[in-house]
């Protein structure tokens, strides 16, 4: 990735997918003392936790790889705190958004992966 400016535009791409696909975003960038969450999401009885990672075209890894073991560690206990401040009912997920973009800041592919990783 190039710089702040691209993931910003990647966790809009990433809102607009969720919102044409059926989520109802109800955070973006909740931080807390444990970490970040870019964007929180329901849909289908899920309060979705989404890690956005954006990259160029020719990225040499997959944007999900950055997603490690630290990082979801940090993910789950933001999630925790998120539901302490916003109690729900409903079941969470982790799930991971790769948005791929060109040289013009424009979304080229966009893979959504649901449950991500385990909680």
């Amino acid at each position: 990735m190039k710089g702040n400016k691209e993931g910003v535009w990647g966790e809009i791409f990433a809102a607009r997918y969720m919102r044409e696909n059926g989520y109802k975003i109800i955070s973006g960038n909740y931080s807390c003392r444990f970490g970040e969450v870019d964007i929180v999401g329901k849909r289908d009885g899920y309060v979705c936790f989404v890690e956005v990672k954006t990259r160029g075209e020719g990225a040499i890894s997959e944007p999900k790889e950055a997603v490690d073991k630290e990082k979801q560690q940090n993910l789950l206990a933001t999630s925790e705190m998120f539901k302490k401040v916003f109690p729900c009912c409903e079941q969470s997920r982790f799930d991971v958004c790769e948005v791929y973009i060109n040289d013009k800041i424009e979304p080229v592919k966009i893979n959504y992966i649901e449950n991500a990783f385990n909680g």
